[in-house]
């Protein structure tokens, strides 16, 4: 017996010892052995960003930070969001000053009491806010309040550009974003917000398109976003072009950001303009509320070949056609809108884009008004993705709070729970059944005994895709104040695939 064979059978040996089990058996007749399901596992760790959430001191916001109960997670862990640090906004001279009191890199927030610390799953956790100085907040979760970690900021501005009702779900950092629906008209103040929570800078490029293609930008290139920090960009300094449609295209060259645009409005108050889905063929902009008296739909197709679309708007008894936007012919790297009117008349819908021919990739957004006169308030709906195994929304109460659950393809069952109150009150749950190719606005279960808010979770049982949207109203002076925010799968689950030791690569 040579070296080699006896090299051979000691590594063997140990890689036995290492595994606890090794079996050495011939292929089967195939060649190939059964492949295994993977199995699905609780998430270990989320990371959420939340951007700065108003410049007025009228403002008042709160946050509440929500984590569903998983089966089969640790039972331990924390979830927290922290100050973001905020050195964004130093000037050069003041910099020292600010790296002398946060620590090299501006890294405050690492000692920094957290803002909001979560408690126990099942139970959402709220803190208060006022003024224009609360930065943009970073924020971890892990072991049992990773899956399906959800933390909505919203804020209430009682007068001014952009008063009324602002909502937005905090976002993972990722490296690309689409915003259709933002503008540079002069009755408009919009700011993109950027939110670093890593430990090196981010370098972003921001691109605008109008309705005839790409906008000429002095300073949207290179931008570098510090450590731990939030940057807001306002629009009307990267461009000199007034336009009211505008897509807005974040692109990171190196780290990740979380990226929101906040659309301020001199006479229809506003709110967040949240990302929409990649893009993609076909979209859905789920939950138009019923009373919207103004639906804007606006649509961006990237890159060179045109998109033709179909228009359809699902409502509670079918799938009916906007009288006079059929179809949307949209311009390859150009912005297209569609002014659809008081097209809900009364009644709950979403609006579903699918091809007329072949499939072009798009991204598009809705900007919803309720109101009439000085008493309009706005929100927006961007195309989002399916509730899929499961999705939540927070920061919901007994009487302001709305549900929209669309089936643009098949009919589904979906089981709808409210977790107990932030104060007090029990979780109760309700199946509801949703019709293919319709919208319904679902009543609402609230928690029994409930003292203060309450988180949503819309779970798919069966059948489906199936999209929804959440609708929070409050009365702001007069004001049918409103904010709209898409439920997406929260992905609180990752596929992880089975594998078998295979010692046959020692005999190659």
């Amino acid at each position: 017996m040579n070296r080699t064979t006896l090299s051979l059978i000691a590594g063997v040996g140990a890689l036995a010892a290492v595994t606890g089990f090794a079996a050495l058996t011939s292929p089967d007749a195939s060649g190939a052995s059964p492949a295994k399901a993977a199995a699905e596992l609780p998430v270990e760790r989320t990371s959420l960003v939340c951007p700065a959430p108003s410049s007025s001191d009228l403002a008042e916001t709160t946050y509440t930070s929500f984590t569903p109960v998983t089966k089969g997670t640790a039972s331990d862990g924390k979830a927290e969001l922290l100050s973001a640090g905020e050195e964004s906004g130093a000037a050069a001279g003041d910099k020292g000053a600010k790296d002398e009191k946060a620590g090299k890199g501006g890294k405050k927030a690492a000692a920094d009491k957290p803002v909001l610390t979560a408690k126990e799953p099942g139970k959402p956790v709220t803190e208060d806010a006022s003024g224009a100085d609360s930065p943009a907040l970073v924020g971890t979760a892990d072991g049992k309040f990773a899956p399906g970690w959800t933390v909505q900021q919203t804020t209430q501005v009682a007068a001014g550009t952009g008063r009324g009702l602002q909502g937005v779900n905090c976002t993972a950092p990722d490296t690309e974003f689409w915003f259709p629906g933002a503008s540079t008209a002069p009755d408009r103040t919009d700011y993109v917000h950027l939110t670093n929570p890593d430990d090196s800078a981010a370098v972003v490029d921001i691109e605008l398109y109008g309705k005839d293609g790409a906008l000429e930008t002095t300073v949207g290139e290179g931008i570098t976003v510090q450590p731990h920090s939030g940057e807001p960009i306002l629009l009307s300094t990267l461009t000199s072009e007034k336009q009211d449609n505008v897509t807005v295209h974040v692109s990171v060259r190196s780290g990740r950001v979380g990226a929101s645009v906040q659309a301020l409005d001199d006479k229809l108050g506003g709110d967040w303009l949240a990302a929409s889905v990649d893009p993609t063929g076909s979209l859905v902009l789920p939950g138009i509320p019923k009373d919207a008296t103004a639906v804007r739909l606006v649509v961006f197709a990237p890159g060179e070949a045109d998109a033709d679309l179909k228009v359809r708007l699902a409502s509670p008894s079918g799938s009916i056609t906007p009288a006079g936007n059929e179809t949307l012919h949209v311009k390859g790297g150009m912005t297209s809108a569609v002014d659809l009117g008081d097209v809900m008349r009364g009644e709950p819908g979403s609006l579903v884009l699918t091809p007329s021919d072949h499939s072009v990739p798009v991204v598009a957004a809705v900007r919803v008004v309720r109101g009439k006169g000085a008493a309009q308030e706005t929100a927006f709906i961007p195309a989002g993705r399916a509730v899929g195994k499961r999705a939540t929304a927070v920061d919901n109460t007994a009487k302001g709070t709305r549900l929209s659950v669309t089936a643009p393809s098949a009919t589904a069952k979906i089981k709808v729970t409210a977790s107990a109150g932030s104060e007090g009150g029990s979780a109760v749950s309700k199946t509801y059944t949703v019709r293919s190719g319709t919208t319904q606005e679902v009543e609402v279960p609230v928690p029994s005994g409930l003292k203060g808010t309450y988180a949503l979770t819309v779970e798919t049982v069966s059948g489906g895709p199936v999209y929804a949207s959440r609708t929070l109203t409050s009365s702001l002076d007069g004001v049918s104040a409103f904010t709209v925010q898409a439920l997406s799968d929260d992905r609180g689950m990752v596929a992880v695939p089975e594998a078998d030791e295979d010692l046959s690569v020692l005999q190659k």
